[in-house]
């Protein structure tokens, strides 16, 4: 029903669509996500669950739901389900200033930027992809073109991610057992940024 509910939210992102269908937002979608952060929590920590509303102010797409439900973990790791099905994230999204500029100094140091490598290819080989983003077109300035690790300095942000198309075993408590393996197959990437890049220390804007 959470599949369904998202296609048809996707076909009429409408006020009357969620009104109608709020119980089984409730019900089919909702309640599962916070049973699974509870089945999530003794490893991962609390989850917290993202409104369904979205932020139009500045966005020329003025729809008023997002068509997908997400969640996060104290811990680390982003959940999501959407009309596709589930996908799960791990790493930095979107790097601060301070943090891209400590990223891309430990990428192009020799021993950090080695130990990165050899990082995402044990999270890729374990079946997570690493994905890089917002990446710049060009070198970022002040590190040559012919860098060997300039496309991992090209980019803002740097996640482990992993999707599950539409199955049967996502009402199940597979879904749990998935995701636990996803985060503990991507925890090297997570432990790698926070030892070299951590958290932002700019003050909040």
């Amino acid at each position: 029903m959470a599949l369904d509910f998202y296609e048809g939210l996707e076909t009429d992102n409408s006020k009357s669509y969620w009104t109608g269908h709020k119980a089984v937002y409730e019900e089919a979608v909702h309640a599962p996500m916070a049973d699974l952060l509870e089945q999530l929590e003794d490893e991962f920590g609390p989850g917290k669950i993202f409104r369904p509303n979205r932020d139009v102010r500045f966005s020329a797409d003025k729809s008023p739901y997002k068509t997908h439900i997400g969640a996060y973990l104290e811990a680390g790791g982003y959940i999501q389900l959407s009309a596709d099905g589930l996908a799960c994230g791990l790493g930095m999204y979107q790097l601060a200033p301070d943090q891209l500029a400590r990223y891309r100094d430990a990428v192009a140091e020799d021993l950090s930027g080695a130990e990165l490598e050899r990082v995402i290819a044990r999270v890729r080989e374990a079946g997570p992809s690493v994905v890089g983003r917002d990446a710049l077109k060009t070198a970022p300035r002040g590190y040559p073109k012919d860098h060997p690790r300039i496309e991992l300095l090209r980019n803002k942000g740097l996640i482990a991610w992993q999707e599950w198309e539409p199955a049967k075993w996502l009402g199940t408590p597979a879904a749990a057992d998935r995701i636990t393996s996803f985060l503990r197959s991507s925890q090297p990437l997570k432990d790698w940024l926070d030892a070299h890049v951590g958290p932002s220390e700019l003050p909040p804007r």
